[in-house]
Parts: C-alpha cells; sequence; structure tokens
C-alpha cells in the first residue's frame, strides 16, 4: 500500500458498529465495562480464574487490520484520532534486539477507544513528539514498561501517567505474568506471541507480522480494568500507583565500567592475559556492531571471544579453527580480530585487566558474605526471613515486596541506631516504596534488633 493510502485509511478511524465475533476464532466485543460488572473474574484469584470458561483465541483486530503509518500525513490523521479518543492509551513497541545494535524500537502501536489501533513504522516517522503532546494528559497502559519506555522516549513519546500490566500482575501475585498468559487467565482470550522474536527491522513488515502487533495492544486496556478492579479489592491499587510512578521516573542504570566482564563463559579464562583477549576482542566487537548496526553476537559470538582468549591464535588458520571465526560476519573481520589479539598479547602486565572485576559501591555479592562478614551473613538470613513470610502474607513476589538491592544493602551496613524510623530512612534511600517502606521497616529493624540483642548477651 502507498502511504498516500496509508495516510487516507489512517483518517477513517475505525468502524465502531462492527459487532465482535466470538465463534470463528476472532474475540467478542467486551468492553472493559462489561468485563467489570459481567462476572467473577474481577472478584476471584487468578489462580481460581482459568478454569472458568473456555480460551477463544484472539486472530484478529476487531476493526480489521490497520494499514501502517509511514508518512507524515498519516501520522498526522492517526493523531488527530488518537486526541479524539476516550480514556486510557494501549501502547506497545516492537524492538530487533537480537539482531540490531541497541534496543531502539522499530514498530510502535496505539490503541484509544474511540480511535482504533494505529501502527506506526518509526523508521518513516522518528519523531512521535506531537503525539505525545496529543496524549499528554492520557494515561498509557504498557506490559513490562521498563522494556519499552527508554526506546519510546527516543521517539519524543513519554507518557506522565501509567499502567503496567505485568507489574500490577505481580503485585496480585499471578504466578505468571506474560502477556499472553494474563490475557487467557484474565480475559479467556488466547493471544499469539508467535513474533515476538522476530527481526522487527524487517522492511516491508508481513501482514501476519502487522497483525501479530496490533493485536498485542487489543484488548490491552480490557486487560488493565480488570487488573485495576483486583487491585483495588485486595487493597494494593495505592501500591500499584507507585510502583508505576517509580518506573516512569526511573533513570536509565549508567553505564558499566567493564562491560566485556559480562561475555557469557568469561569464568573459563584464567590469566589475565586472556582477559586481556577477552577485551580487546569484545571492544573490537562492538565497534564493528555499532558501525554495521548489527547485534554484537551476530558479528562473532561470546563463545568465540572465550575460545580465542583459551587458545591465543596466532595466525588467520589457528583463528579460523575456533568455532565461530568462520561464519560470514567473523571472516570478513579477520583482520581485526588477529590485531586485536596481538595487541592482548604485547601489552605490558601493568595494562592487563586485574583477575576480577573491581568493587562496586555497593555490598559484596551474597555467598562471599559467610567468609567476609558472618554477622552480616547472620543479618541478611534474618533480613530475607523477614521479607519472604511478608510477602506470603500479602500474595506477591518476595523481590516485589521490597527492592533485593535494598534488603543486601540495609543487612551489610544497618544504621547505627537500630530503629524502625532508621530503617525506613535506608529502605527509601536504597529505592524502596512508602508503601513497601510501611510494611517492611517494623518487622525488619525487631529481627534487626533481636540479632544485636544476641550479641550482646
Amino acid at each position: 500500500m502507498s502511504s498516500g493510502a496509508a495516510g487516507e485509511q489512517a483518517g477513517r478511524g475505525p468502524d465502531r458498529d462492527k459487532p465482535g465475533i466470538a465463534g470463528n476464532g476472532q474475540h467478542r466485543g467486551d468492553s472493559a465495562g462489561d468485563l467489570a460488572d459481567t462476572g467473577t473474574i474481577a472478584t476471584q484469584s487468578p489462580a481460581e480464574q482459568a478454569p472458568q470458561r473456555p480460551v477463544v483465541p484472539l486472530l484478529e483486530p476487531r476493526d480489521g487490520l490497520p494499514p501502517l503509518v509511514a508518512s507524515p500525513a498519516a501520522l498526522e490523521a492517526a493523531i488527530r484520532f488518537l486526541a479524539g479518543g476516550t480514556g486510557p492509551v494501549a501502547v506497545d513497541a516492537e524492538r530487533a534486539s537480537g539482531f540490531r545494535y541497541g534496543h531502539r524500537a522499530f514498530l510502535v502501536q496505539f490503541r484509544r477507544a474511540g480511535a482504533g489501533t494505529f501502527l506506526i513504522d518509526p523508521v518513516a516517522c522518528p519523531d512521535l513528539s506531537a503525539v505525545d503532546a496529543a496524549l499528554a494528559d492520557t494515561e498509557a497502559v504498557l506490559h513490562a514498561a521498563s522494556q519499552d519506555l527508554p526506546c519510546l522516549a527516543e521517539l519524543g513519546y513519554r507518557p506522565r501517567a501509567l499502567f503496567d500490566t505485568e507489574t500490577a500482575g505481580r503485585l496480585l501475585g499471578c504466578p505468571r505474568v506474560g502477556l499472553a498468559t494474563m490475557v487467557e487467565s484474565m480475559l479467556g482470550l488466547g493471544l499469539e506471541k508467535t513474533h515476538s522474536a522476530a527481526d522487527w527491522s524487517t522492511r516491508p513488515l508481513p501482514v501476519e507480522w502487522l497483525r501479530y502487533a496490533a493485536l498485542d495492544v487489543e484488548v490491552l486496556v480490557e486487560l488493565r480494568d480488570v487488573l485495576a478492579s483486583q487491585l483495588t479489592e485486595q487493597g494494593k491499587i495505592e501500591w500499584a500507583r507507585q510502583e508505576f510512578a517509580a518506573e516512569l521516573a526511573a533513570e536509565p542504570p549508567p553505564p558499566r565500567a567493564d562491560p566485556w566482564r559480562r561475555t557469557s563463559g568469561i569464568h573459563r579464562v584464567r590469566t589475565r592475559r586472556a582477559l586481556a583477549v577477552v577485551r580487546g576482542l569484545w571492544l573490537e566487537r562492538d565497534r564493528i556492531a555499532r558501525r554495521r548496526d548489527l547485534s554484537p553476537t551476530k558479528v562473532l559470538p561470546d563463545a568465540a571471544i572465550i575460545e580465542a582468549a583459551r587458545a591465543m591464535p596466532g595466525g588467520p588458520d589457528e583463528l579460523g579453527a575456533i568455532a565461530g571465526f568462520s561464519g560470514r560476519n567473523a571472516r570478513r573481520h579477520q583482520a581485526d580480530w588477529l590485531r586485536a589479539i596481538a595487541h592482548a598479547r604485547a601489552q605490558p602486565d601493568r595494562a592487563l585487566p586485574a583477575a576480577s572485576a573491581p568493587a562496586g559501591d555497593g555490598p559484596p555479592p551474597a555467598h562471599r558474605w559467610q567468609e567476609r562478614d558472618p554477622e552480616a551473613a547472620k543479618r541478611l538470613t534474618a533480613v530475607r526471613a523477614v521479607v519472604a513470610a511478608l510477602a506470603d502474607s500479602h500474595n506477591l513476589p518476595a523481590e516485589n515486596l521490597v527492592p533485593p538491592d535494598a534488603v543486601r544493602r540495609l543487612s551489610w551496613q544497618p544504621p547505627d541506631q537500630l530503629s524502625p524510623a532508621s530503617v525506613g530512612t535506608d529502605l527509601a534511600g536504597y529505592g524502596a516504596r512508602p508503601w513497601q517502606v510501611e510494611l517492611t521497616a517494623v518487622p525488619i529493624a525487631r529481627a534487626l534488633l533481636r540479632i544485636l540483642e544476641k550479641d550482646s548477651e
């Protein structure tokens, strides 16, 4: 379809009178209000919902497959319809992380009541700041929002209000929080995830991929409404609000000091010289991947870097004998690999990397605590037990009750003057939200005080 035709179709908006179909593989046209009013969905626990009704496959968007928005005219029309819609807007983004360098979006989906679904090609329409302005006061509904918010922000779309259906599922104690699983258990609809790992940088995008992308936002608002009802009934809606606000306010993590140390299998590399080879090959691979816009592992697998570090090849034949260096992408950069290895082999000892990563600003790995500080290990065990018991009583994962990093930091270095107030202050400083502090500060302080009292006897 030409971009002009796409613009005309994008400007039509949905056929609001078209009925939903349940019997032929399409879903029912239930509204969020209908779902909230009709059944036991909103009052039962997630574990009790699955057997209540047969699963209806969700195969076609209720308004038909929308055209791809791939021109300024089509984007302008989409913005007009989205601005004229009502209620929250469902949002999703498709990336090509396993194929391209970085994590940018290659398709963005929006759906809003009264507007319909819009599939926007950010390659052709890389500036979504006008969408952002049109939806400035609109709650965005995303699933696993922390994965999509950074790439959406790169395009200029930064929601001010958020509902994350994955986070909501965790707070409700859902045993599995994948989108397809939650849509099935909460709405009784079967959502395929066949193309979740596809190369979304492909152009033109296949029709079946676009259909998949449209279905990803098809019932996201309905799912949001059911989850919001359950959060309210369980007294957790304020918890959710604080979690969503924290997701929106989260800063991108700082760059790692030695990102090459995360090369898979690096534990098999025993010498500093071999680590220098890992570092050199990793940095060279990253430079090539960035220049060619390829995922680094498409250029050279991690396993090949590790084997080269262990074998120390000195020439093309030795390098080519290592699995992973014979692929087309790796072979075309053979001279680069050999140069990186030669440089590592020639470096003076003082320039070689340390045998282990430099200590960060936090506590050491928990498995080393018993050896380095037995008292801290005792505190960590006690605090973890308190958090686990509280999480179980509130039917949510322990890591969602208190950030694990906050538990480690507090246990490693508790306040000098132990009290619920000082423990709460430290937890908040480590990123715990107010609802988490309110639930945990007193029992954690009591557990730490009991250890202190036993040690002083």
